[in-house]
């Protein structure tokens, strides 16, 4: 902050505007292209979700897809806030220190830039563990989750979010002005305050995927030993394993595409080197094709996709319906207690199998 026109406001004290800007149209269309591209495909994942939300009849399905709807809102408010500033700095060239001569706006994407960049990683954490206990403890999740819990647990997140991005304006980090000049983010450097936000900021998006892949290694693990343990009790286990395809394929990409910019960060402020622009904003922008390839997830990962691509018929011939259901009581009930939390793909109905068919004498 500024307390007289002669001084330089904190965001400008490192990179100050005016800059001698060579327009390119990689720096032209990049961030239009890339803005356009993951508000539709978040968009078109939202009208999924709900419409799956609406067919939902399962209350693990109705918390998970909650999750889902809150990773997607989180993605779209996210390109649409940060790509809009940076879409129209481009557009029309402006002056930050003209237009926010003390520092709001630029204070203002900076901490937008840490709240939606650390709420898809403790979202996915927070899914990772949902789908651990609802696997493991599946009695005890359905008495506590319910839509109201799911919905209590997703502002939780944006409120912890929040407050991290909050820190700088209270003192721990300040946001700058960053090259070539059309965004604002946290100052990378090695000097206590920064250093100290840096490695917060770093730590609470490592700890995240930490989590996330831990729970969902052991969680894909105890799924594929009951479904897959015994032959004889063959399900539909595209159904029962839908949910945790998708969080396993959301934990990937998030993982490809944050731990470069998260480790970077912190070996900078850790090794005291000069910042390198060039590779933060490599590594920005793989952070942001997570926002672009996360609703796809959604969208292509469901069980009615595989269905069309793969019909079921002649070209499964050792499973049927029949052989699927056609087990001892004793081996139903050690297989069906453990799946309470994951029965029924989200957003179908679910298939109930007449089960009284006369054995063979």
């Amino acid at each position: 902050m500024a307390s007289t026109k002669n001084e330089t406001p904190v965001c400008f004290s490192i990179n100050s505007p005016p800059f001698n800007y060579n327009h390119t149209i990689a720096s032209a269309y990049y961030s239009a292209v890339f803005t356009g591209l993951g508000l539709s495909s978040n968009l078109f994942a939202f009208v999924v979700l709900v419409k799956a939300f609406q067919r939902s009849q399962s209350p693990s399905c109705s918390s998970f897809l909650i999750f889902l709807s809150s990773l997607v809102v989180t993605d779209f408010m996210g390109l649409l806030v940060t790509g809009s500033i940076v879409v129209s700095f481009h557009t029309t060239r402006f002056n930050w220190r003209e237009l926010d001569p003390w520092c709001h706006f630029c204070n203002f994407m900076g901490m937008s830039m840490v709240f939606y960049g650390l709420s898809p990683l403790l979202l996915g954490a927070v899914m990772a563990a949902e789908r651990f206990v609802g696997i493991h403890r599946p009695f005890a999740r359905y008495a506590n989750m319910s839509k109201s819990r799911a919905l209590s647990t997703v502002l939780a997140v944006w409120v912890f979010a929040g407050c991290v991005s909050l820190l700088p304006l209270a003192g721990l980090g300040s946001y700058h002005l960053q090259l070539p000049g059309s965004w604002c983010f946290i100052n990378i450097s090695s000097q206590p305050l920064d250093m100290t936000f840096c490695l917060v900021f770093c730590l609470v998006g490592l700890l995240s995927l930490a989590v996330s892949f831990l729970l969902n290694t052991v969680s894909v693990v105890t799924l594929l030993r009951i479904c897959c343990g015994q032959g004889e009790m063959q399900r539909q286990r595209d159904q029962e394993l839908e949910m945790m395809g998708q969080l396993v394929w959301i934990m990937i990409i998030t993982s490809i595409c944050w731990c470069p910019l998260l480790v970077f960060i912190g070996q900078t402020v850790l090794s005291g080197s000069h910042l390198k622009i060039g590779s933060l904003l490599l590594w920005l922008r793989f952070a942001t094709c997570n926002q672009i390839l996360d609703p796809w997830v959604y969208i292509l990962f469901r069980c009615s996709i595989f269905k069309r691509i793969l019909p079921a018929g002649k070209d499964r011939p050792h499973v049927s319906r029949i052989s699927l259901y056609r087990t001892s009581t004793t081996s139903q009930r050690r297989l069906v207690q453990p799946l309470t939390g994951v029965e029924v793909a989200c957003g179908e109905v679910p298939f109930v199998e007449d089960l009284s068919i006369p054995k063979a004498s």
